[in-house]
């Protein structure tokens, strides 16, 4: 194992921003770059998997084991592909397994308390908005969580990674091991069923 952290002038090397240079940096024996891959991807990562399963504290426990399966597979990451679309893979076959021993309330897109619906209408309502238009984009926001609740689990699924996590359909077909068109056709009839449910909303 190599030391941790070049000096340079007596300092330590400051590490590399890009994902994967920090994963090779990791496979070296460099604790501080797979430390700085926990802080950047352990919030966004905990909030993705609160909304699979729906308990805070069982996403933050769950986190905790996917980061680890994450470390102890670094050899296998392939750096052709983003790190994220690893991660996400491994974190949801982490939520599976979670489904399958025990079944939990699942929450909606703003469940989290942060970035939610309701924060992202009232950005587009200006950034002074009225009594009228909080309460408004509060019911948006709740009518599209329900919605979003009401899913299919596999629908709500690709759902949230593609408009949540913005991740494109050939990376959601390698984190959820599908095929490529049957991302797409899933994704496009669950789009076809929130519309149906927010049709009231979606008129001029």
């Amino acid at each position: 194992m190599e030391p941790t952290g070049c000096l340079v002038s007596g300092r330590p090397a400051a590490l590399p921003t890009d994902d994967a240079a920090l994963v090779v940096q990791a496979l070296r024996g460099d604790r501080g770059a797979f430390e700085t891959l926990v802080r950047r991807h352990r919030r966004p990562l905990v909030n993705h998997l609160y909304r699979q399963i729906g308990q805070r504290e069982a996403a933050l426990d769950l986190a905790q084991e996917v980061f680890l399966k994450v470390y102890q597979s670094l050899g296998s990451y392939d750096p052709r592909y983003r790190f994220t679309t690893w991660l996400y893979r491994i974190a949801s076959n982490a939520a599976i397994d979670q489904f399958r021993r025990r079944h939990v309330p699942t929450c909606g897109l703003g469940a989290d308390g942060g970035d939610s619906n309701e924060d992202r209408v009232l950005a587009i309502a200006g950034s002074d908005p009225s009594p009228d238009q909080i309460l408004r984009a509060r019911e948006l926001a709740s009518r599209i969580d329900r919605a979003v609740q009401r899913l299919p689990a596999e629908f709500r699924q690709l759902i949230l990674l593609r408009h949540r996590q913005h991740c494109r359909y050939d990376e959601i077909a390698r984190i959820t091991d599908l095929p490529l068109g049957t991302v797409k056709n899933r994704i496009f009839r669950a789009r076809e069923i929130l519309r149906g449910e927010l049709a009231d909303l979606l008129e001029p």
